[in-house]
């Protein structure tokens, strides 16, 4: 659940108001409100406008946290150096949100304060619309090395649990979902829940051609959308 759970909109309201604008994605922080509402759980987050709400969204969500260019134009803000990480107090968070809104080469307009989640495994999870199948879940390694790794599978929605079952056995790096150095396993049946309504999402919104959940992590074995993209038709 975001931070602005109590006033989130309809999945349908939010996808219509970036259609009509002429926008292509979701910024990450629309595109989190459409999986939340669907159950899928997302870092608690808030969108802020100036330092001193960037400072008070971090108390509110506890630190440390991230802080990130927000806006359906940045969606590749690991290759624009618009990410801090690990911000551990209001003076860090100050500086990020002015080195942030401050660069000339991009415009930031707002930014995400986000729940810093760490961990090391890394999923990931997402939908591609194919012109023979429809809607395809699809599930894999996530991270940097996401396309370097190509460890995915793919399954039409919509997804019996069988199959996102079989999903989860398919990827070569399975054992990464196994307890690790003291960590516990991932909860496949919260892990499976996402991945059918990843399917159910392709299906009820035909307007959404592409969603890429990346990287999906863990707390406490629990797997939750750290970062996400939703694309337009």
């Amino acid at each position: 659940m975001t931070a602005k759970a109590t006033t989130m909109a309809s999945p349908e309201k939010i996808i219509e108001d970036a259609l009509q604008k002429g926008e292509k994605s979701l910024s990450e922080y629309d595109s989190k409100r459409v999986l939340a509402a669907y159950g899928i759980p997302v870092t608690l987050e808030k969108t802020v406008k100036n330092k001193n709400d960037a400072v008070s969204a971090a108390k509110e969500i506890g630190y440390p946290v991230a802080l990130k260019g927000s806006g359906e134009q940045l969606s590749h803000k690991t290759e624009l150096d618009l990410i801090d990480l690990d911000l551990n107090n209001d003076e860090s968070v100050s500086r990020s949100f002015e080195r942030l809104v401050n660069r000339t080469d991009v415009k930031v307009d707002e930014v995400l304060v986000q729940q810093m989640v760490k961990g090391t495994r890394e999923l990931m999870a997402g939908l591609i619309r194919d012109k023979h199948f429809g809607p395809c879940v699809m599930f894999g390694l996530g991270g940097i090395f996401t396309e370097i790794l190509q460890d995915i599978s793919f399954r039409a929605a919509p997804l019996s649990k069988w199959d996102t079952i079989q999903m989860m056995a398919e990827i070569r790096g399975k054992k990464i979902m196994d307890a690790f150095r003291g960590k516990p396993p991932v909860n496949r049946e919260a892990l499976a829940s996402i991945l059918s309504k990843i399917g159910e999402i392709g299906l009820v919104h035909k307007q959404i051609i592409e969603i890429d959940i990346n990287p999906l992590k863990l707390i406490d074995g629990n797997p939750v959308a750290v970062d996400a993209l939703i694309v337009l038709k």
